[in-house]
């Protein structure tokens, strides 16, 4: 299990972004292999690892730390792919929101988690889950609340992240109603950096950090807001092709890479139960057990496998610390850590990561382009 990949229509945002600041981006993209072939191509995926270092060294290269704020201020419809599409194309900012997030995993995957969308009901069969966690994010009756995932610990080379999703998010909705009154709140897990300042020239709105996730909060009565490109038509012919390649991701996806994937997000500080995972699989806990043995596995033996990969991409492609890494995946200490990823590796992992840092990397891994 990999840490995920995105569409490089991610690359094309950097790439206006750089631009708006006056840089020549093409130095940069040649040295993570990047050409204007598989920018061209709608099955090109970037590394979450690279992009993320991409990003970092055009912040580097520039020294603007708010490059992800910049580059939300030139998100597009169409950077969001066919999600945003639909999204052009809905009634309304509710079901446009909708679309970003359902369809948000043909144009990028992270183990980490996806985009959901609520809008906070209390009343009737919308009680549950969604309505807690509204109530428990500051969100009122009738708003919605449109949220990316968490990716903390935050460094260097993920805060341009969070600031372009959200900031996306918001440049898109204020494109998709024609006003920029839309979003009341927009709300950031970690503390304000050093370029806080900056926000207030992004959004129009309260900015809050410290939050218990990176998030929107939308108005009640702007969720009835039209779009201003609505068809009927058109939405539903780009609903049919795009829930037919959604399918597609899902067939092609083994029972036990759909439970690894459930497990990725969950991950967070904990170990998670059979019960946990049956829960968002909706099937019973002895249904899920039984599939697996199925495909000759088991749900500890899922659980092992995701822990193990996940753990090398961890150490092998990103910054975070061993102490770090061991909270993220579940691991009661770092020395349990240190421990499972010498058993599964046969080294330790600083000796581990230190090693993959001598070598040269090799610029065709780093975009990977399905011909099927």
């Amino acid at each position: 299990m990999k840490l995920g990949d995105i569409s490089v229509s991610y690359i094309e945002i950097v790439i206006k972004a750089m631009r708006i600041l006056g840089e020549d981006v093409e130095d940069l993209l040649a040295k993570y292999g990047i050409d204007n072939a598989a920018l061209a191509s709608p099955d090109a995926r970037v590394t979450i690892p690279k992009f993320m270092r991409l990003g970092h060294d055009c912040i580097e290269k520039t020294q603007t730390p708010w490059l992800g704020l910049i580059m939300g201020e030139v998100t597009t419809v169409t950077d969001l792919g066919v999600a945003g599409l639909l999204a052009f194309s809905a009634k309304n900012l509710k079901q446009a929101c909708e679309q970003i997030c359902t369809y948000e995993r043909l144009n990028k995957y992270n183990s980490r988690g996806q985009s959901h969308f609520y809008v906070n009901h209390c009343f009737g069969m919308q009680m549950g889950q969604s309505h807690m966690l509204c109530r428990d994010y500051g969100v009122e009756e009738g708003q919605g609340f449109l949220r990316f995932y968490s990716i903390n610990p935050y460094n260097e080379y993920n805060y341009f992240v969070v600031d372009s999703i959200l900031s996306g998010w918001h440049q898109v909705i204020n494109v998709l109603c024609g006003r920029d009154d839309a979003v009341e709140k927009v709300c950031f897990e970690f503390p304000a950096p050093s370029y806080g300042d900056k926000y207030s020239h992004y959004f129009n709105c309260e900015v809050l950090f410290n939050q218990p996730n990176n998030y929107l909060i939308i108005k009640a009565e702007a969720l009835d807001w039209p779009c201003l490109s609505h068809s009927a038509p058109t939405f539903e012919l780009l609903r049919r092709g795009a829930e037919t390649e959604l399918e597609k991701v899902r067939l092609g996806l083994s029972f036990h890479e759909k439970v690894s994937r459930v497990i990725g997000p969950l991950l967070d500080g904990s170990t998670p139960t059979l019960e946990q995972i049956s829960l968002q699989l909706n099937m019973a806990p002895w249904t899920v057990r039984r599939k697996l043995v199925d495909e000759g596995g088991s749900f500890q033996q899922t659980l092992n496998d995701t822990r193990r990969t996940l753990s090398i991409s961890y150490v092998r492609d990103t910054a975070l610390s061993l102490g770090e890494i061991a909270y993220l995946l579940g691991f009661g200490s770092p020395t349990a850590f240190q421990r499972a990823f010498k058993r599964w590796t046969g080294e330790a992992p600083g000796r581990f990561r230190h090693r993959g840092t001598q070598g040269v990397e090799s610029t065709r891994s780093l975009v990977d382009v399905d011909k099927t």
